[in-house]
């Protein structure tokens, strides 16, 4: 892979990074605990808060994933793995990780890995 191709995937991965904290930080709001005084919020809008906080809170765990995901690839750059398969070794096909930049599995390696799932 060349410098440059390495430098622009490097570059969107601290940029989805960047994004990704920041939606971190907006949505804190959402996983607030929900109130529980049915004489101020009625019975039906606090199982919306309800529902609503539940979802906040997997959307916070799918963002931690992929910040940590996001960390891993940058920490293989660092590294000089990136773009190298963790499973066989071989080298991951660039417009994959075009495509999604904190592949760490080459395809056939990710398509074993989802048939044994």
């Amino acid at each position: 892979m060349h410098s440059e191709q390495l430098q622009q995937l490097r570059d969107q991965l601290l940029a989805l990074k960047e994004q990704l904290l920041l939606t971190q930080e907006w949505a804190k709001s959402g996983t607030k605990p929900v109130e529980l005084d049915q004489s101020r919020v009625g019975r039906l809008s606090r199982v919306d808060a309800l529902q609503a906080q539940a979802m906040s809170v997997a959307s916070s765990r799918r963002r931690a994933i992929e910040l940590q995901r996001i960390e891993a690839a940058l920490s293989r750059i660092e590294q000089d793995e990136y773009g190298i398969c963790t499973s066989c070794g071989e080298d991951i096909d660039l417009k994959r990780l075009q495509f999604d930049p904190t592949a760490f599995l080459c395809i056939d390696c990710a398509r074993r890995s989802e048939r044994s799932a």
